[in-house]
């Protein structure tokens, strides 16, 4: 049976193991990253898709603002296992995250991602405009969403990550996968 459920801990290496089936290395190297790097994602909004012996869904979203002192969130990235791609298990973590988001108090929500895909949860570009991210992004696919109304009303300016530092733990610090990571963005 499949559920939605908050991250454990102990899912890690099973959450790493599936974005680098989907994504691979290369998206160490995204310009979204700089926004993830080094930070915790948000209390509550880290989600998997449990299938009992498996993950095979993923979805977290981190605290950034969107010009000093106007909150949000950044989606992403967000993964479901190849083989389970298509029954529909993308749109129902996306509608779980953004629910939870709303009940947390969330106002807004970027993203960068496929504007056709995310047009159908409100996603679009009427609100990034003036907004920039710390690196290159295809402007076409760097969306927002209010989860109030006016929360990205005449937003400009840079986004930055404002979430918790991240205190990685021991074992995920030490595994050969992480200082491979290590290495290719050192490189």
């Amino acid at each position: 049976m499949l559920s939605i459920r908050e991250e454990f801990p102990t899912d890690i290496p099973a959450r790493e193991a599936l974005l680098d089936a989907c994504f691979g290395d290369e998206r160490f190297e995204k310009t979204c990253e700089r926004l993830r790097e080094g930070r915790r994602p948000a209390s509550g909004l880290s989600l998997v898709i449990d299938a009992g012996d498996a993950i095979v869904g993923t979805v977290r979203l981190w605290h950034v603002t969107a010009e000093a002192g106007r909150p949000a969130l950044l989606l992403g990235p967000i993964a479901v296992d190849p083989a389970c791609q298509g029954l529909g298990l993308g749109a129902k973590l996306m509608r779980t995250a953004l629910a939870r988001a709303r009940l947390l108090g969330q106002t807004a929500v970027l993203l960068v991602g496929d504007a056709p895909y995310y047009a159908r949860f409100g996603f679009s570009t009427a609100h990034t405009g003036a907004l920039r991210l710390p690196g290159p992004v295809d402007r076409a696919r760097f969306l927002g969403l209010e989860l109030a109304p006016g929360a990205l009303t005449a937003a400009r300016g840079l986004v930055a990550a404002t979430g918790e530092v991240e205190r990685t733990p021991a074992f995920a610090a030490a595994s050969p996968a992480n200082d491979a990571r290590r290495a290719l963005r050192a490189a």
